[in-house]
């Protein structure tokens, strides 16, 4: 359409001005809101040269004027999309610095000069960093409008990609704190970089036509439900179905090609259809949130029926919003992708949305550019961007952090929390004198067995269910924006029935590591951090059900049938979603338990519940293994403080605590040694990660300030060794995420196994060919042929492999040679990728050195103390490291946490003063995540250990995580029995 000029926005022009409007390449709600700007802008005689990589409708379709100008060039790439609901974090860091950061300087000599050609007066940018740069190199101010920047939303990605990544985002928060100040959109992210901000409304396109007449050109009576389906194009495997829809609904598909074949009451839009009106037609919308879809549906009270998107860290901030105006609905993907669309259209249409703020934020921001480019001057300059820039890093780790342990939280964004309700998982609190928190919740639940033994943290949990009552009840506008999984936990239990409650810690790998699965000794300590797990069982007809739930219930038609109902504290700060539902019937194939490859796919469908397979997928284990059978529905609740990817086994404390849980209350009598062995099932076969079973034997058995040693052939516990009282361990987090479910580990554990096989076969051919060497006595030849079918690597002495089979070990090897020469690597949780080349004599020689380094600490633990004693531990601990870096497991970041300590041990005030610090290791699955770090136990040990994290941090940018102190494991907890005290009369 054609633009009319009004005469009133014409007047406010006081002169003809040119505006260079930079937009991101980042889906089309940025084109979109920039078309709403750039109009007005247009309106007022100005002119407008939009640099973006949108297609050209999105601007014409709604700007039909000579003074808009279309440059074609995409100068960041945004997220990229793993598919049409997750962000693929790594591939999105690496697409940038190819766009944008490779050719920086060439791209920025282009902009600075076709900036000069065209006689800018003001740069735009949506959200564009480099521009901000290329405008100041220019000498133009530049002004940013936007609800994010990419400096936030890729801190968090840096988390997952390592440290070499850092500099990107510094680079990115550098040219933004360029910018004059920020006209910042509702919904928005915390954004350090800018020094000014000015709040603006929404950012909305205008109707063009009314909702009868949209109706009645797509000959759709009023009388019929519309839904419109927006997921910025359909994408390719998704299948809709005619019986996806509730009777008497139409449905019309955004971005659909034109090859695709609809059901009937499924209707196919044009490519250049304008989304506004048709959204205003409908009656509700189904998609995936970004700025465009929360604005529109918020202006026209369009009720949104919203599917997560993983890694999206725009998307909570929108949520909260959407939430708050009373317009969205999640729906979980699994029924999205199933067609279980019915009870959320439903719940949709029954919303009342509320919003009634502005929707001229278009308007009102051209208005500020306008003015801005005459000359007025908005900037305060009571902040520098320079000074914020740290905090933008920081941000993204922060994101990260435990529950209940906020570290150095920046300003800005504590006001964010408060301001858009994010917390984390569980409540602070701290006790008088008087134990006035321990009564708080006393006075709510008896515990009718077990002992809580005096853990703050158990104390903290089960003050969180004595307030999910009192959220239940309250009416006051506070509570009514609880996190969304506390509101879920809410009706997650029948307080009319017993809450069963465990506990399990993370570990600290002092010694052992990645040899577990070689059968090494090694020696773990459980951590202070725990996970809790509280637990109901109910029959299925007192089950208090989700809407969702009920709903696909009801629609099988049958009597109530147990279900698994799961929340999950901290979601918020980990991009999963806060809940988890099934049938426990789901789990049956046939008359039998389905198969762990089954499980394991049932639980990938959903990236964002991948999760839920850690918790659920106990429940299958003991149906599999011990032929349990559940005949009532289970409600869990877990809130864990275990940090994610640090290397402190956060993923076997959640299945210890779950499994411990589901056995209480339903009066499985398993020992602790068999609870750990049947979460390693879950771990290595539901989950798909190839660990061993350290993890989950230290989570279940350890005992606190006390080692564990175990045996893994495959798990014999020797007992509990003391720490000698002037010792002491801590753990230092290096910021670098750490899985087990990696590349790395899982091919370093390929590469042992192909060692072993190739021992195995030397052992065989040298005594079964004859070329035994002669002055081998009978006892050499049994050995030889012991050593040919070797069980485990770590039964194979260093002497014996450096005498025999060093040698005989490939530096690496092509996974399809030694297929075809070995057949099978005989591990039966990882499969050889026969493109690939793994390292092979790095990975064999670690655990068989790894096992007697191991046998040696525990041998001087308990020798005279001394500091030779110490030193020898440390030095220890340092070998351990370099064969980690060997096996291709280290990272920049624990080799400086390493480098730190050596620094502080070797220095001469250190030695000087007798030394306090020994040595340090890269710790659990390697490639980032905990260093481990032994010393004295004295003041001045920690005094140094908070030195290093200070001096980490001034390098890094980030603040590590210290973990000190232990705690009981699973075992020695037990469980709690909870009862809600009944009021008297």
């Amino acid at each position: 359409m054609t633009i009319e000029e009004s005469n009133g926005v014409s007047a406010a022009s006081r002169r003809h001005l040119v505006f260079a409007y930079y937009v991101t390449g980042h889906g089309f709600g940025h084109a979109t809101r920039v078309v709403e700007v750039a109009r007005h802008l247009i309106l007022a005689g100005h002119d407008v040269h939009v640099v973006t990589g949108a297609p050209d409708f999105v601007f014409t379709s709604v700007i039909d004027s000579p003074r808009l100008f279309i440059r074609k060039v995409l100068l960041d790439c945004g997220a990229v999309q793993a598919d049409a609901l997750t962000v693929d974090r790594l591939a999105s860091l690496e697409k940038y610095s190819e766009t944008a950061v490779k050719p920086r300087e060439s791209i920025l000599a282009t902009e600075i000069k076709w900036l000069t050609s065209i006689r800018a007066d003001l740069v735009v940018s949506d959200v564009v960093p480099v521009a901000c740069r290329a405008a100041a190199d220019a000498g133009i101010r530049s002004v940013c409008v936007t609800n994010f920047s990419w400096d936030f939303i890729y801190a968090e990605y840096v988390m997952a990609a390592g440290h070499r990544h850092r500099s990107t985002v510094w680079q990115i928060a550098e040219d933004y704190s360029h910018c004059e100040f920020l006209i910042r959109l509702p919904g928005y992210c915390p954004m350090p970089a800018f020094r000014d901000v000015i709040d603006v409304p929404l950012v909305v396109r205008r109707l063009h036509k009314s909702r009868e007449e949209v109706r009645k050109e797509l000959g759709i009576r009023n009388d019929v439900k519309l839904l419109i389906l927006n997921f910025g194009g359909q994408p390719s495997g998704w299948k809709l179905k005619e019986e996806y829809l509730p009777p008497g609904w139409l449905c019309l598909v955004c971005g659909a090609s034109n090859t695709e074949e609809f059901p009937p009451n499924f209707i196919k839009l044009q490519k250049n259809a304008y989304t506004p009106d048709v959204m205003a037609a409908s009656d509700c919308m189904l998609g995936k949130i970004g700025y465009g879809t929360v604005s529109e549906a918020l202006a026209y009270k369009l009720p949104f029926v919203f599917v997560r998107r993983d890694y999206f860290n725009e998307e909570p901030f929108l949520r909260n919003m959407l939430e708050h105006y009373q317009s969205g609905v999640e729906m979980i993907r699994r029924d999205l992708l199933t067609g279980h669309w019915k009870p959320y259209l439903e719940r949709a249409v029954s919303l009342k949305p509320c919003y009634e703020g502005g929707i001229n934020g278009g308007e009102v921001a051209a208005h500020i550019l306008q003015e801005t480019a005459i000359g007025k001057n908005y900037a305060s300059d009571k902040f520098s961007g320079a000074r914020r820039l740290r905090d933008a890093i920081i941000l993204g780790y922060q994101l990260q952090r435990a529950p209940g342990r906020d570290i150095s939280i920046p300003d800005w964004y504590a006001s964010a929390e408060n301001e858009l309700n994010k917390s984390t998982g569980l409540p602070t609190f701290q006790t008088n004198e008087n134990g006035s928190v321990l009564s708080s919740w006393t006075e709510d639940f008896e515990i009718v067995h077990g002992d809580f033994q005096g853990l703050s943290d158990t104390m903290s949990f089960l003050k969180s269910l004595a307030d999910l009552e009192t959220i239940h009840h309250s009416e006051n506008g506070t509570e009514k924006h609880q996190m969304r999984e506390h509101k879920a936990a809410v009706t997650l239990f029948n307080w009319e029935e017993d809450v069963y409650v465990t506990r399990a810690p993370g570990r600290l790998d002092v010694m052992g590591g990645i040899a577990d699965y070689s059968g090494s000794l090694v020696l773990q300590m459980p951590i202070r951090e725990a996970c809790h797990v509280a637990v109901q069982r109910n029959h299925p007809s007192k089950h208090r059900l989700w809407k969702h739930a009920q709903a696909r219930q009801n629609a099988k038609g049958q009597a109530p049938t147990p279900v698994l109902q799961i929340v999950s504290y901290g979601s918020e700060l980990s991009n999963r979603g806060p809940t988890f539902d099934m049938d426990l019937s789901d789990f049956m194939d046939g008359e039998q338990p389905m198969s762990y490859d089954k499980a394991k796919k049932y639980f990938s469908q959903d990236p964002s519940q991948k999760w839920a397979a850690y918790v659920a997928g106990t429940i299958l284990v003991l149906m599999r293994e011990l032929g349990i059978r559940f005949e009532d529905s289970i409600s869990l609740l877990v809130s864990s403080a275990v940090p994610e990817g640090k290397g402190v086994s956060s993923s076997a404390s959640v299945e210890v605590a779950s499994m411990s849980a589901i056995a209480a209350a339903h009066g499985l009598s398993i020992s602790p040694r068999d609870i750990a062995l049947l979460c390693q099932k879950v771990e290595n076969h539901v989950v798909g990660a190839p660990c061993g079973v350290m993890d989950q034997m230290t989570s279940a058995c350890g005992e606190a300030n006390k080692l564990l040693a175990m045996v893994c052939q495959p798990a014999e516990v020797l007992g509990l060794v003391e720490i000698p009282s002037h010792i002491r361990f801590w753990g230092i987090d290096s910021g670098i995420r750490h899985s087990v479910g990696g590349a790395d580990y899982g091919s370093v554990r390929i590469g042992a196994f192909m060692g072993r096989e190739i021992i195995k076969s030397t052992a065989s051919i040298v005594s079964a060919n004859g070329s035994v060497p002669d002055d081998l006595d009978n006892d050499g030849v049994e050995l030889l042929k012991t050593e040919a079918s070797l069980d485990y690597l770590c039964n194979l002495s260093p002497h014996r492999f450096e005498a025999l089979y060093c040698n005989a070990l490939p530096d690496s090897m092509l996974g399809g040679t030694f297929v075809d020469k070995y057949a099978d690597h005989k591990d039966p949780v990882t499969v050889i990728d026969q493109t690939r080349t793994y390292g092979v004599k790095a990975a064999a020689k670690h655990p068989i050195y790894e096992n007697f380094r191991v046998k040696a600490f525990k041998a001087l633990l308990t020798s005279s103390t001394s500091d030779e004693q110490l030193t020898a531990l440390g030095e220890l601990l340092y070998q351990c490291h370099y064969s980690y870096s060997a096996c291709g497991l280290g990272s920049d970041g624990t080799d400086r946490l390493v480098r730190l300590v050596q620094e502080i041990q070797h220095s001469k005030l250190s030695t000087a003063e007798d030394g306090t610090l020994y040595g340090a290791k890269i710790t659990g699955g390697g490639s980032g995540g905990t260093v481990c770090v032994i010393g004295k136990n004295c003041l001045r040990s920690s005094q140094q250990i908070l030195e290093i994290q200070q001096r980490y941090k001034n390098a890094t940018g980030y603040l590590p995580f210290i973990f000190e102190g232990s705690s009981p494991g699973a075992g020695k907890f037990g469980h709690l029995r909870i009862r809600r005290r009944t009021s008297p009369n």
